[in-house]
């Protein structure tokens, strides 16, 4: 807004923080995308930056964050920043509000009068009214823009501190482009209204208080009058635009998610979508989705196309009934020239707010949307959580018992039903039988990824619900069938469960499961990068790299999810000689695919209708005749017909 009541609310903050890209970050893992020619230069930006200290955000398996998240609380975090951007504001309001009278000043007993000293002082006062303005104006544009970004850090973090606590289940039913969108525009729409939104709402707000105050100052009748047209049409047109404005704007947050959804599928099945000529319908398909989100906006849109002009032709026939009514004052001499000239300029001061706070109005409603789904997010508690009473798990031997477990993925579709089992300290026990009969589920129930809905699991007597999660995980170590590497470097990957393990320690993990060759063939050993998801190393590689994690850990449980079922016989071997090392003296559970891999263990149980149906050694089942027996003379005749 101008002195009349329209410019320095334009500017806006731009600036957008520049994150230094090379170093280590919080897990240990540094970026691996930065060609070598440019890291010194990376190194430099990286350290001018500025300390961004600590959050106040950290994880708690325990604490529930809770949906309690406000505008309000975003923004009384911090009183300081908050006390002098309010100052600033108040300062910058009453300064716009000055141009008018000086005007009036400047016509009535400047140029009416001949009063050229009169004149003079009005104008330098109005140019030093316009220069603190925008001092006033930067002021508060700062200190709203450093409030806004240290909110929506915390809110950031706080949403990815929530996210780690989450359990599986939700990352199955819940598409990962949909969280994305929580953490990218639901955010963005709530910092542009916590950085510019909720200071020009307060000057508007408070503008139009301060000029309906002058106007009834000015002349009673004319303000009395100017409110009676204005008041009631605007009050009716914003309840209507109020209530449309709502439904179409969590239209929108809904729509941009599932068009994220389908874009974050998509990216991450490029493979499958090229390999099966799938890029035409594709584009189809993505077409559709963009098309719902530009039908969000066209609704908007619309509703925005009534209410700003609406609003507009008010101002404008109200300003001109004013001018007729104030003229005919003039005339008969109960109101100057320079009062009416202020009371009509003051009068588009009043309604330049009523058009800004439409504008607002639209970027409250998109963040409120976002707030409501950040909201829905942080309410949403993890499944599996800890109990306030859990107690640290001590050391383990590794007994492990399966106490008359049930549980399903749904409720009306059991996987495990009453399902009793005993492993002894030491034991390894592999785990066969049909797809979707439940082998892999007994793995998540083991380290507490889901819990049973029906009895309990114990390790060396003490129920998992009734441990730390972190006391638990500390000592079961996971190779899971398709072993997932972050883009860092060998070290980092093979040290991520012990970031404070030695060189020493990492050479022995990558002796033991036999990556010393490729560790020295890659060009920087340990310190090579990977590329994202490992994508630079063979499969069989990856494997062993996951192998050389657990085995770092050092944990006393191993659970091993069907760790051989995609490799080649070359790589099988590599595999299943590094599990020897792995598995020696440690409980394991091994969830097998491949006879070959469960016949190296103490025992075999057979997984299928809810339960064990089969249980023994190799030799045990194979001279029982049962389903493993079955198995075993299906898969040595495939063996056989592939030698």
């Amino acid at each position: 807004m101008s002195m009349f009541g329209g410019g320095f609310g334009g500017f806006r903050a731009g600036g957008q923080s520049v994150v230094g890209a090379a170093g280590r970050n919080g897990n240990g893992l540094p970026f691996a995308g930065i060609p070598a020619d440019l890291a010194a230069g990376v190194g430099k930006l990286e350290a001018a930056e500025p300390d961004h200290g600590d959050p106040g955000v950290s994880f708690d398996p325990v604490a529930d964050s809770g949906g309690r998240i406000s505008l309000g609380r975003l923004l009384i975090g911090r009183p300081g920043l908050l006390v002098a951007a309010g100052l600033a504001i108040l300062v910058e309001t009453l300064l716009l509000q000055a141009g008018p009278y000086l005007v009036q000043v400047g016509i009535d007993h400047g140029i009416a009068d001949r009063n050229l000293r009169v004149l003079v002082i009005a104008t330098v006062c109005f140019v030093a009214a316009v220069l603190l303005t925008g001092l006033a104006t930067a002021v508060r544009m700062r200190k709203t823009g450093v409030l806004a970004a240290s909110a929506t850090r915390d809110l950031r973090i706080r949403i990815f501190a929530h996210l780690q606590r989450m359990s599986l289940d939700y990352y199955t039913r819940e598409k990962a482009g949909v969280t994305m969108t929580r953490m990218t525009s639901d955010v963005e729409s709530l910092q542009s209204l916590l950085q510019d939104g909720f200071a020009q709402f307060l000057i508007q707000g408070l503008t139009m208080v301060v000029v309906t105050g002058v106007l009834f100052h000015y002349n009673p009748e004319l303000a009395i009058i100017t409110l009676v047209l204005v008041v009631p049409p605007l009050t009716a047109a914003s309840l209507w635009f109020r209530h449309a404005a709502d439904r179409g704007y969590n239209r929108q947050r809904d729509t941009i998610a599932a068009m994220f959804a389908d874009l974050a599928e998509s990216l991450n099945g490029v493979r499958v979508v090229t390999a099966h000529n799938r890029q035409e319908r594709n584009v189809v398909a993505h077409r559709s989705v963009v098309g719902a989100y530009r039908d969000a906006n066209d609704w908007t849109g619309r509703i925005n196309a009534i209410y700003g002009p609406g609003t507009s032709v008010i101002g404008l026939i109200a300003m001109a009934v004013m001018l007729l009514l104030g003229g005919r004052m003039v005339l008969r001499g109960t109101l100057t020239i320079g009062e009416l000239t202020a009371f009509v300029l003051y009068i588009n001061s009043f309604f330049q707010p009523v058009q800004q706070l439409v504008q607002l109005y639209t970027q409250y409603q998109q963040a409120k949307a976002a707030v409501g789904k950040i909201r829905g997010l942080l309410s949403t508690p993890p499944s599996v959580g800890q109990a306030l009473s859990a107690v640290e798990l001590p050391p383990v031997h590794g007994e492990i018992v399966f106490d008359d477990i049930s549980f399903g993925y749904l409720p009306t579709r059991p996987v495990l039903s009453h399902l009793s089992l005993r492993i002894a300290p030491g034991e390894t026990v592999a785990c066969v039988g049909p797809t979707g009969a439940g082998k892999s589920t007994l793995a998540k129930l083991v380290t507490r990824f889901y819990d049973p809905t029906e009895g309990a699991i114990l390790i060396d007597g003490h129920d998992l619900r009734d441990v730390t999660l972190e006391s638990l995980r500390r000592q079961i170590g996971v190779v899971p069938q398709e072993p997932f590497l972050f883009a860092g470097t060998l070290r980092d990957n093979i040290a991520f469960a012990r970031p404070d393990a030695t060189d020493d320690e990492v050479w022995a993990a990558v002796d033991s499961v036999g990556l010393r060759e490729l560790v020295e063939r890659s060009p920087d050993g340990l310190d090579t990068a990977l590329h994202e998801r490992g994508q630079s190393v063979s499969s069989g590689e990856r494997q062993l790299l996951a192998l050389a994690r657990a085995f770092l850990a050092e944990p006393r449980v191993v659970v091993l999810d069907e760790a051989t079922s995609s490799l080649d016989l070359r790589s099988e071997l590599r595999v299943e000689a590094a599990l020897d090392a792995l598995l020696d003296g440690r409980t394991a559970i091994l969830v097998a695919h491949r006879l070959s891999t469960a016949m190296r263990a103490d025992r075999i149980i057979v997984v299928d209708d809810l339960g064990i149906v089969e249980s023994g050694s190799h030799d045990e089942l194979v001279l029982a005749g049962g389903r493993y027996a079955a198995m075993f003379e299906t898969w040595a005749a495939a063996s056989d017909r592939q030698g």
